[in-house]
């Protein structure tokens, strides 16, 4: 019987851990597909305070995990493919095994979103990548889109100007809605090119990449583009497939909380980007992820019919 069960393993994720654990309450992790989340993919991350300078995402994800464990919460390296809320204890089943907890802390985060173009899905990983700091160093020397105008889109861009000659960023509006500080920088680098108002029709090859089918979607005008790789940034979906409807959630599949991230379920709580479709910040989510972790210590203690202190564990 576990009494705190953390689904995911990114900021929010680290970061209820390390509250959990240092109550004393011996959380379980279950990493999920993606070690650290998001942001362990993210190159470099510039505005998370603490870090003057600017910190690799790997790195950022490693040292949270290390806090997590140094306080006593254990980490499986496992992926949950269902739960049932319905009973309590509730149960929550992975490839490896299947647990029971009083409590369930989401965060699960999102996931990539696709195109959903033609030849997408057949050049996936044969010129056609979601991870620009995965896969950038194979395109040293070569010229690659990136589609999408949002922060993610244009930081990836940046980075992936050290591999590649030249980065064409494929907006469909006629402006970024990236963070300005990245836009000046986009705009002002010698080796990216932006193509408004224009959305990807189809991927095309012969056994990798060779050129992206565009329409303008002011003039309907259209054309081939000759490129040796493709990179999509436009936006993420939430991973809530496992909780089979079991919770309250948008129309886009997030995770609706309230302000203390309390879900439609007693005894379940839900932090980060799987339930964050505005903000999607290392910051937010570990903001998120403390308020879920003390909720659920509330809870257990009021289980247990103990007295909450009602104070912040600070220092």
């Amino acid at each position: 019987m576990e009494k705190v069960l953390i689904i995911g393993c990114g900021p929010a994720g680290y970061t209820a851990a390390i509250y959990t654990a240092r109550a004393l309450l011996e959380p379980l992790m279950i990493a999920g597909p993606s070690m650290g989340g998001q942001v362990a993919t993210s190159s470099d991350i510039g505005n998370y305070p603490g870090f003057p300078d600017d910190v690799a995402g790997g790195e950022l994800a490693q040292l949270m995990q290390q806090q997590a464990e140094r306080f006593g919460a254990r980490l499986e390296v496992d992926i949950v493919t269902s739960v049932d809320l319905s009973t309590r204890p509730f149960k929550v089943v992975t490839y490896g095994g299947e647990y029971e907890t009083q409590t369930i802390i989401i965060t699960s985060g999102a996931s990539p979103r696709k195109l959903g173009v033609p030849g997408e899905k057949e050049f996936a990983g044969r010129g056609v990548s979601y991870c620009a700091t995965c896969d950038g160093f194979f395109y040293m020397g070569k010229e690659i889109v990136m589609i999408g105008g949002g922060d993610a889109a244009v930081k990836e861009a940046i980075f992936l100007t050290r591999f590649a000659q030249k980065v064409t960023v494929i907006h469909r509006r006629d402006q970024l809605r990236a963070e300005k500080i990245l836009q000046e920088q986009a705009f002002a680098h010698e080796k990216i090119e932006f193509l408004w108002d224009t959305v990807v029709t189809e991927i095309v090859g012969d056994g990798s990449v060779t050129g992206v089918r565009v329409r303008n979607v002011k003039t309907g005008e259209e054309q081939l583009l000759s490129t040796q790789g493709v990179f999509v940034a436009v936006g993420y979906a939430p991973n809530t497939d496992f909780l089979g409807g079991q919770v309250e959630l948008t129309e886009a599949g997030f995770i609706v909380v309230d302000m203390d991230q309390r879900t439609s379920v007693e005894g379940v709580w839900a932090a980060g980007d799987v339930s964050d479709w505005t903000y999607r910040q290392v910051a937010t989510s570990v903001g998120a992820g403390a308020r879920a972790a003390m909720q659920a210590e509330h809870y257990i203690m009021q289980l247990e019919h103990r007295a909450y202190p009602g104070k912040t564990n600070v220092g």
